[in-house]
């Protein structure tokens, strides 16, 4: 299949296939990811390859996920003989398996993506997940382009109109940065919303905090399970009592009234502490 075989596929809506066509950004993007000759780098959606060029030229092996059967088809005939170091895996990122990928590789992975709107939570979940399923993380850092208004949350600060249950939750397995904003006119076709690309280095922080990675999270959506309510009321409803919450919130020399948006990561994971110690 000629080069160019994969740039005369037409995008699918139904997909979120809005191709970046911005060399400049391009360029940046990777320059993101730092250092590649010795690294394995997984790059998720490859789309018509704009990324991918530029990563097979620097990446010691390059996996790239795409679910598309024939832009997957497409681009594993386009680097197939002159680029061996190139792998296109045609699969569902969320049933990719970055622990086994890492394990193959002998080193923790590097990831990078042009993520599709419409699953894009659920693509950063599934990265938390697989940094706390196997020790060491098999993920060291994520270079990420999403719509505008998920890395707002993403890298949102306590008490701002963005910060939330997705907030807290990537900061448990470390630290997002916003790096730059990209226009609709930056795809092919133009998406109807700004893009961010952002950097996530992974470093999970249940151990450092006394948290278990199975009951935590699932005792924050329950702190963040309705926005105007205050905290207080929200575990209430989760079936803690009254005084519970009370001592608990006193203990962790937080006010009776805060709102889960005013908590930072730490405050929350004394809060979890002190509503455990009171249960006892």
């Amino acid at each position: 299949m000629p080069l160019k075989a994969s740039h005369a596929l037409p995008p699918k809506s139904r997909l979120g296939q809005n191709f970046l066509h911005d060399h400049a950004a391009i360029e940046r993007i990777v320059a993101a990811l730092g250092p590649l000759q010795s690294r394995t780098v997984v790059e998720i959606g490859p789309g018509r390859g704009a990324i991918t060029d530029l990563l097979a030229t620097r990446a010691a092996h390059l996996v790239a996920v795409e679910f598309d059967p024939a832009l997957a088809a497409a681009l594993r005939s386009r680097y197939a003989v002159q680029q061996p170091q190139v792998e296109i895996v045609q699969q569902d990122v969320l049933s990719f398996d970055f622990a086994a990928a890492a394990r193959a590789a002998g080193q923790p992975l590097v990831i990078v993506g042009n993520l599709p709107y419409y699953i894009t939570s659920p693509i950063l979940l599934h990265l938390a997940a697989s940094v706390v399923a196997s020790e060491p993380s098999p993920l060291d850092a994520a270079v990420l382009m999403v719509q505008r208004e998920v890395a707002d949350r993403v890298t949102a600060q306590p008490g701002t109109r963005d910060y939330g249950l997705l907030t807290v939750l990537c900061a448990l397995h470390g630290t997002a940065t916003s790096l730059f904003t990209l226009p609709p006119e930056a795809f092919s076709p133009p998406p109807e919303v700004h893009s961010t690309v952002f950097r996530w280095s992974f470093a999970p922080r249940f151990a450092a905090l006394g948290l278990d990675p199975a009951a935590f999270p699932s005792w924050l959506k329950a702190a963040f399970a309705q926005k105007r309510k205050t905290l207080a009321n929200n575990l209430r409803a989760a079936g803690f009592t009254a005084s519970q919450i009370a001592a608990a919130l006193d203990r962790a020399s937080i006010p009776q009234q805060a709102r889960a948006e005013e908590l930072s990561l730490d405050r929350f994971a004394a809060l979890h502490h002190a509503l455990a110690s009171n249960a006892r």
